[in-house]
């Protein structure tokens, strides 16, 4: 309970980070009633990856639904009575959410400790108080663009309904205008007595038509103009806000990440960079949905000017973040051990930090690993033409997808991955294998949208050294530790190939070799 008394006290960025942990998965009044209960849990004895702990993490679950049970029973008053029939609803909900995943709910609940007792040691380090009011004033600022962002599409939304029910009304008048026309020329049977005073009403009517469809054409043109200009600020400030979270904040994790293999500090969660990638990907995905309705509306009724042509350029620009996003987020959560030992079982797991937002998981893809050594990952890195062949061969390479409900998280655990064999290249002189770094490459295939955008996807590991007995150990991790160390920022390349319906976005990153 100490833990969950620490975390009450937290303030600013730091609460809201704790307070994002929860949700209906877990709520936080669980986690209040029962923090004595839940922190003398033994919830690190179980291993995620093994589903002979199933037992163990039911046992777990069916606790918790009794001691929620036992708390709501020992409410009495009127306040009481309303906690006691919430309590009872949250053991109701959990048990329905978790009965047949018991191993999710230890995966939550983990997930929840860990993250809380990071955020309470960042908050009483008081060394790091000047980088945690950088750190807040950071996502300050993120969170203040995603403000602008989100006011930014409803406007363009409400503009966008506007310019349609103007047209649409255009259209109509348009019609008329072609009506009237179809009674003057049936008037050409009837005796002149009596055609010229019908004939000169209808065409006085046609040309009050005809003036105003001139004036409305150069109204709707304008309004078409004004809303492009709109959305070509919208993209600028999604790229912007892209590049601050994809090329500083998801960059800076992955530099965590590596000096963490060094024995540095955790690299933290990836809550709250998945948080506003999912932003991110709703807003980018709501601007290119209007940004495709105005092409329609352009193509329904053409109109003189350069309209076809911005609105293909936008396209374009707003499809190119959208690809970018996606290929960029696809991570590898959980690095492969960077001293692999051939026949030895290892694990890894990537993750899509926008899988969720972006329904990928409606058709869950497959995920497949390979070894390439260091020459490989390098022509990969710059685009160079390479075939895809291995530098070995991984027994257990291939992994769905899936998504955790409870997290919000899709992911792909690879378990039982095996090194079978190593395909060293030629050495000269006094180099070792120890020196001889490789990279596991994992990727990918999904689409999104139904099937109008596939991205291909491609991530490499951190450099990796293979030993095929322990006394090469020391040696090997003498290689890692000093790449980990001195290693230059994380590389990214990224280059799109196909039309503007359909594209195939690959990303390769990794720290460089």
């Amino acid at each position: 309970m100490a833990m969950w008394i620490q975390a009450q006290q937290l303030q600013g960025d730091a609460l809201h980070q704790m307070q994002a942990l929860y949700g209906q998965h877990f709520p936080i009044e669980v986690r209040h009633y029962l923090a004595q209960w839940i922190e003398s849990q033994l919830w690190d004895s179980v291993e995620l990856d093994n589903p002979a702990e199933e037992a163990k993490a039911k046992h777990l679950l069916d606790s918790l639904m009794a001691e929620l049970q036992r708390k709501a029973q020992h409410q009495v008053g009127e306040d009481g009575f309303l906690l006691k029939i919430k309590l009872g609803h949250y053991a109701t909900q959990l048990k329905g959410t978790y009965d047949r995943c018991p191993l999710e709910l230890v995966r939550c609940i983990k997930h929840i400790l860990h993250s809380e007792q990071r955020l309470v040691q960042e908050a009483s380090c008081g060394s790091a108080g000047q980088a945690l009011d950088s750190l807040s004033q950071r996502h300050q600022q993120i969170n203040q663009a995603f403000e602008e962002l989100r006011l930014a599409t409803q406007e363009s939304e409400n503009e966008l309904r506007k310019l349609q029910h103007s047209q649409e009304y255009f259209i109509i008048q348009y019609q008329e205008n072609h009506r009237i026309q179809a009674q003057i020329n049936s008037l050409a049977t009837l005796p002149l007595a009596e055609r010229t005073p019908r004939e000169t009403t209808l065409q006085s009517k046609r040309a009050t038509v005809e003036a105003w469809l001139t004036r409305e054409a150069s109204t709707l043109q304008k309004y078409r103009l004004d809303l492009s200009e709109q959305h070509q600020k919208t993209v600028n400030l999604l790229r912007k806000q892209q590049t601050l979270i994809l090329d500083e904040e998801l960059i800076q994790w992955k530099r965590r990440q590596q000096l963490a293999g060094n024995g540095g500090p955790a690299e933290g969660g990836l809550d709250v960079l998945q948080s506003w990638c999912e932003k991110l990907a709703d807003m980018i995905w709501q601007n290119r949905q209007q940004i495709r309705r105005c092409e329609h509306l352009t193509q329904q009724l053409p109109l003189p000017g350069p309209m076809e042509e911005l609105l293909s350029k936008l396209n374009s620009e707003i499809t190119d973040i959208i690809s970018a996003l996606v290929t960029s987020t696809f991570i590898i959560e959980k690095q492969p051990p960077q001293v692999l030992k051939t026949q030895t079982k290892f694990a890894a797991t990537v993750r899509l930090l926008v899988g969720g937002k972006l329904n990928v998981h409606m058709n869950p893809p497959q995920v497949k690993a390979v070894i390439v050594s260091e020459q490989q990952a390098k022509a990969l890195l710059k685009n160079e033409s390479t075939r895809n062949d291995s530098s070995g061969e991984i027994l257990n390479n291939n992994c769905v997808m899936e998504y955790h409900q409870a997290t919000g998280t899709l992911s792909a655990h690879f378990r039982n991955m095996s090194l079978k064999r190593i395909k060293r290249s030629d050495r000269r002189g006094a180099e070792s294998v120890t020196e001889e770094k490789f990279t596991v490459l994992f990727e990918s295939q999904f689409s999104v949208g139904g099937n109008e955008l596939v991205f291909h996807v491609k991530t490499l590991s951190l450099p990796v050294v293979v030993i095929v007995h322990g006394s090469q150990d020391n040696n090997a991790t003498a290689t890692v530790l000093w790449d980990n160390a001195f290693a230059e920022p994380v590389t990214l390349v990224f280059f799109i190939i196909g039309d503007s319906f359909q594209r195939i976005s690959i990303l390769l990153h990794c720290i460089a070799f």
